[in-house]
């Protein structure tokens, strides 16, 4: 049987006497969009953020590739393969669209300082081939027509695009999304939901935290549901919406309709 792309097991965080995350086990395969919902204080920003290396676990290991990858600095982790989004927007404001998104494309640059100071062959038909990059992903994402817009003027859901375009251009294998529909309304939701089936048809993988339930039903292959640190369910996104435990603790309470 083939090894999971990304494999999580028995990760806890404590802090303090206050178990955050307690033994969570879960896979992302190849290709796959996974979902990782659950209530507030449910732990599942803290699990993210121990998969993204934001956040040390207290025990616990998390195997990319069929390698441990505990204490992996992020831009190690950006060079296996792994990039993520914020929950809050992280962007360049003050810089255009596209040089946001070049500055995603760094981890491939070769041509150091020296190259750039000499303005040397090497360093333009690299830079060239940054543009051109560039320009594919926002052609990816629908976003080409703003590519010389300064970062801080796009419209909301426009700035969370740039903000995957960004993690894209890294050329990831496994793309951590944190709440990406956070503050879109329906229509910016519907698309987002596309952008990201898009994405998967790639075969690029995704784990995102949601709770926008919408995007989770209408995107996820399977879903991982926790509650005060403890994984309550896994399954495909029918399973999950009729487990009663699920229902009771987080479905219940109307997320369904957000």
């Amino acid at each position: 049987m083939t090894e999971p792309l990304l494999q999580v097991n028995g990760l806890t965080r404590v802090f303090g006497g206050l178990v955050a995350a307690n033994a969570v086990d879960f896979s992302v395969l190849d290709g796959e969009v996974v979902g990782l919902i659950g209530p507030n204080g449910a732990g599942k920003t803290t699990v993210f953020n121990m998969i993204a290396g934001s956040l040390a676990p207290t025990s616990g290991s998390l195997r990319f590739r069929g390698e441990d990858y505990v204490g992996t600095p992020a831009h190690r982790m950006a060079q296996r393969g792994i990039a993520r989004t914020f929950q809050i927007t992280s962007l360049f404001p003050t810089l255009s669209v596209l040089d946001n998104v070049k500055l995603g494309t760094h981890r491939h640059k070769k041509t150091g300082w020296w190259g750039a100071t000499v303005f040397s062959a090497a360093y333009r038909r690299e830079e060239q081939e940054v543009d051109d990059k560039a320009n594919a992903v926002l052609g990816f994402l629908g976003l080409s027509d703003k590519g010389a817009r300064i970062a801080q003027n796009l419209a909301y859901g426009d700035q969370r695009r740039l903000e995957i375009a960004i993690a894209l251009a890294a050329e990831p294998v496994l793309l951590l999304l944190d709440e990406p529909a956070a503050g879109m309304n329906p229509d910016e939701a519907r698309r987002l939901t596309e952008t990201i089936g898009r994405i998967r048809d790639t075969g690029v993988s995704v784990l995102l935290v949601e709770h926008h339930m919408r995007v989770v039903m209408g995107i996820c292959d399977r879903i991982i549901v926790l509650n005060q640190g403890n994984k309550i369910a896994e399954g495909t996104p029918a399973v999950v919406a009729n487990d009663p435990t699920v229902v009771s603790v987080y479905l219940g309470r109307g997320a369904t309709g957000a």
